[in-house]
């Protein structure tokens, strides 16, 4: 039997379709004002998709691009601005931040409340003594998938590759409390593939393309790629798709291709895996406008 495609894209589409009508029925404009600073392309194209999808909800969004040549303490100065505004419930500052401003004081600063990308300590906190609070968005998405696919974590045996603040950590601490025995595995866990081969459920986060190959995967598991990596080696390519024509003819017009953490050989092992692209990533920005809604609602106590 051939593994089950978990659909990112599909399942992002049906929480904003919920959230649509969580915003209409709410009786007032929730806001999110985005910080970026300097004109890298990729965020800027990341923040025009979020910026596009409060308006598809009917968030108002206020974007925010000051110089790339600001201090920490001119930064500091916009976010207390954002923390005293009461038409903001959502602030996101767009990483990475300059060289020169302090990222730590910066998410730091922001009101736990208004922080929508998970990351203050007072949130980090929460998340893992169980309390409700702002989670990051990523590794939300990745409990909403196994959530709204029907894949039990209750005593299942979760193995996570990558201990980031960003994912790895979040996602144990979710798995944890979603009654999963977790283990996370790191650049320094020996016989990584001993694990790995115990899990029922494998999220791999660590940014390196193809890296769990098929030896490593319990038959039957279920493989969660929050990985994306852009290959641009013909031999690389050749090696991940064999055979695959859409991915040759990708590779010949833009001169890489996109893949996970997961090589695709994997797959076949598995019962259900995320495909890259299309899976978890396609979940981040409808998670954040998930938190947006839920700032609005924890700031006038109606959640």
């Amino acid at each position: 039997m051939s593994a089950r495609v978990l659909d990112g894209t599909a399942i992002a589409a049906e929480i904003r379709a919920e959230l649509k009508e969580q915003v209409a029925a709410l009786g007032f404009t929730p806001g999110l004002a985005v910080v970026l600073i300097g004109d890298d392309p990729a965020s800027s194209i990341y923040v025009r998709s979020k910026v596009k999808a409060c308006e598809e909800l009917g968030i108002a969004s206020t974007e925010m691009r000051p110089d790339a040549n600001l201090t920490t303490e001119d930064l500091l100065a916009i976010i207390d601005d954002l923390n005293g505004r009461d038409d903001v419930d959502g602030i996101l500052v767009q990483l990475p931040l300059p060289k020169q401003v302090d990222t730590k004081r910066v998410l730091e600063a922001m009101l736990p409340s208004k922080d929508v990308d998970g990351f203050h300590p007072v949130n980090v906190g929460k998340l893992w003594t169980g309390q409700d609070c702002l989670t990051p968005c990523t590794p939300t998405g990745v409990i909403e998938i196994l959530r709204r696919s029907g894949i039990a974590t209750a005593g299942a045996e979760a193995v996570v590759i990558g201990r980031s603040d960003i994912v790895g950590k979040p996602v144990a601490a979710m798995l944890l409390q979603a009654n999963a025995t977790v283990t996370i595995c790191h650049g320094k866990t020996r016989d990584l593939a001993e694990h790995t081969r115990r899990a029922d459920i494998l999220v791999v986060a660590i940014g390196k393309a193809g890296f769990v190959t098929a030896d490593m995967v319990k038959p039957g598991a279920v493989l969660i790629d929050v990985g994306i990596n852009r290959v641009s080696d013909a031999a690389d390519v050749e090696r991940f798709f064999p055979g695959d024509t859409k991915r040759a003819e990708t590779f010949a017009k833009r001169g890489s291709v996109v893949m996970g953490d997961i090589a695709p050989e994997a797959f076949a092992v598995s019962s259900a895996y995320t495909p890259v692209p299309g899976g978890v990533g396609a979940l981040t920005i409808a998670m954040l406008m998930h938190n947006t809604i839920k700032a609005a609602k924890l700031r006038r106590g109606q959640q």
